[in-house]
């Protein structure tokens, strides 16, 4: 189903020139020429054409592939980029007006992408050129390797190596090399990178409806950023599948698209197509580093990730890889004023990781000593059923804690609880000193700290320091001294955590059960019962939270007609591992009940 596309514009017709006017307007060191809207040229602001003593170095092409090309005008890259419309090449009067702009008597050199319109606009634009006097030459970069061995003249299509091409043309020119050293540098950069693409979606035009060409769980390998279709449609696939498969494709011996073979050294650039999150290519990003040094034998030098030349809002990356050597790595480490070429890359890679600087953590100290068997006391044990109780509890209720908090938070307390519960019976079998109930508790802030992040994590770390410190000291640990070490949790809990009875968190339970525990332990009530009565009164506090107001977390966002429809996650996963652990316990002392 096609449905229109939400864009943030005015008039669709508008786009590049009001585009180029906030660039201008964020970064001081570019400029336009007053020729809208036929003439769309960004440029150096520090260049003046007759004087400028270095060659000067122009791309462009269709708008739509933001940063490119007009992010990367800078001391140090290009001179000026001629914007055409969106996917439409710039007419022959635009790039005359930049070659006129800025080119001095050393000359320029134009980087053209292998489109039918750029080749032809660009070229009839530089033979014009040349008939002014002008110093042109032209250099065409197409360093696709989706498409089989082309026949004909279209040739390779021109994707992302094209911005390392141009950062190499642009420190070679900042260098102030001649322009046919300029060109050699770049035809030569331009002969050493392949790049393929592979898209999620297909990108919108603006004021366009969005296409349903490629359907949900499918992806298009091959695709061009302009949306043309590319080599084949496949089912979605995990990011160290799609990102082998790109990378052999690039590095065929078949294809030979790219003159790069096991022992030599390279450039990786993961390009975002315009709507792909950084995560997901800092995750292909650290998929593809291994697989070319373990399955390709090649080192990599240069690491570039981030969206450099995109297609609108299409989703999906493209790789790029460049055989590297010492001239290479020099051009693309030279310094540059280019506002959109990635910063701290240069220099030798230190080890990806490093140790952490503390002391290992208890659990990790505790394998050895509590590795084997042991014989548990009867507290020992009692403790191991209330656990392992609780943590299974937790582990099933994984998918209905999401849906609630889908509702009225970000949708993970169940996956956050389940890690957590998942690390506590791993780490029981190993090495929780049962017979230590002090430590055990200690051990289970230990286990929860690792897996669990966010809020909830931390919060049942204080809640377990706050009681270990409250039970150490006491080799056998009484009811009430549990009471109060739950007390003190909670105590711990509100205090750095700043909520308290009735805001609608996992207190809410908490602070019930506690109250209950303390009240019938003080009125002599067996310890079992009372224990039971508190899993009563945690469960009850948990569904009065569908009557509270949250006050705390991002419940506190959240409409009281939307709280209403579900209860705290929070509190329901503490009532309910509290009362699986009370039922436990009740099962193993009393055993013939129920």
């Amino acid at each position: 189903m096609s449905y229109q596309a939400k864009k943030l514009i005015n008039d669709p017709r508008d786009v590049v020139t009001e585009y180029i006017e906030g660039m201008v307007e964020t970064y001081p060191l570019l400029q336009y020429l007053d020729g809208f809207p036929n003439i769309k040229v960004v440029l150096r602001a520090d260049v003046v054409g007759s004087t400028y003593d270095k060659v000067a170095v122009i791309s462009g092409g269709g708008s739509g592939h933001e940063p490119a090309n007009a992010g990367y005008v800078g001391e140090g890259m290009l001179t000026a980029a001629v914007c055409g419309d969106v996917f439409t090449s710039p007419h022959v009067d635009a790039i005359l007006a930049a070659i006129r702009a800025v080119t001095g008597p050393k000359g320029c050199l134009l980087i053209v992408t292998n489109y039918t319109g750029d080749r032809l606009n660009f070229g009839l634009a530089a033979e014009e050129a040349k008939s002014e006097g002008y110093n042109v030459e032209m250099v065409i970069v197409g360093d696709d390797c989706a498409l089989p061995p082309p026949r004909g003249v279209a040739g390779r299509r021109g994707l992302a190596g094209t911005i390392l091409v141009q950062k190499v043309a642009g420190a070679a020119a900042a260098a102030g090399l001649s322009l046919a050293d300029v060109t050699a540098e770049a035809k030569h950069a331009s002969e050493i990178v392949g790049t393929m693409g592979v898209a999620f979606s297909v990108c919108t035009l603006p004021g366009h409806v969005t296409s349903d060409r490629l359907g949900p769980g499918l992806m298009e390998l091959g695709l061009g950023i302009h949306g043309e279709p590319g080599a084949a449609v496949a089912d979605l696939q995990t990011a160290d599948i799609v990102v082998s498969h790109v990378l052999k494709q690039i590095l065929s011996t078949e294809t030979k698209y790219v003159p790069i073979t096991r022992g030599n050294r390279v450039v990786l650039m993961i390009n975002g197509l315009g709507s792909t999150p950084a995560m997901e290519l800092m995750i292909a990003a650290g998929k593809a580093v291994p697989q070319l040094q373990l399955e390709h034998g090649l080192a990599i030098d240069r690491v570039y990730t981030g969206s450099f030349m995109t297609s609108l809002d299409m989703a999906g990356l493209s790789i790029s890889i460049m055989r590297a050597d010492r001239i290479i790595l020099q051009r693309l480490d030279a310094p540059t004023k280019a506002p959109f070429w990635p910063v701290s890359v240069e220099g030798d890679r230190p080890p990806a990781k490093i140790p952490i600087p503390i002391p290992p953590s208890k659990i990790e100290t505790n394998v050895e000593l509590f590795a084997k068997p042991q014989e548990l006391s009867e507290q020992g044990g009692i403790l191991e059923v209330a656990i392992r109780a609780a943590a299974n509890e937790i582990i099933s209720l994984r998918d209905q804690l999401n849906e609630w908090d889908s509702k009225v938070g970000d949708g993970d307390c169940g996956s956050t609880m389940f890690r957590g519960a998942t690390a506590i019976m791993e780490d029981m079998k190993k090495c929780y000193p049962l017979n230590d109930a002090a430590r055990t508790v200690n051990e289970i802030g230990m286990s929860i700290r690792r897996v669990m992040g966010g809020t909830s994590g931390i919060l049942y770390e204080i809640l377990c320091k706050a009681a270990y410190a409250s039970l150490k000291g006491s080799p056998v640990i009484t009811s009430k001294e549990w009471a109060n070490a739950l007390e003190a949790g909670i105590a711990a809990v509100s205090k750095y955590g700043g909520a308290g009875s009735g805001y609608r968190t996992m207190l809410d339970a908490l602070i019930p059960a506690a109250s209950i525990l303390k009240e019938r332990l003080d009125a002599g009530v067996d310890p079992v019962n009372a224990f039971v009565m508190s899993a009563d009164a945690a469960c009850s506090g948990a569904e009065s939270t569908k009557n509270m107001q949250a006050q705390a977390g991002r419940s506190s966002y959240v409409s009281a007609e939307m709280l209403a429809l579900v209860p705290d996650p929070g509190a329901m996963a503490v009532a309910s591992w509290y009362r699986a652990a009370a039922v436990a316990v009740e099962s193993r002392l009393r055993p013939s009940k129920g």
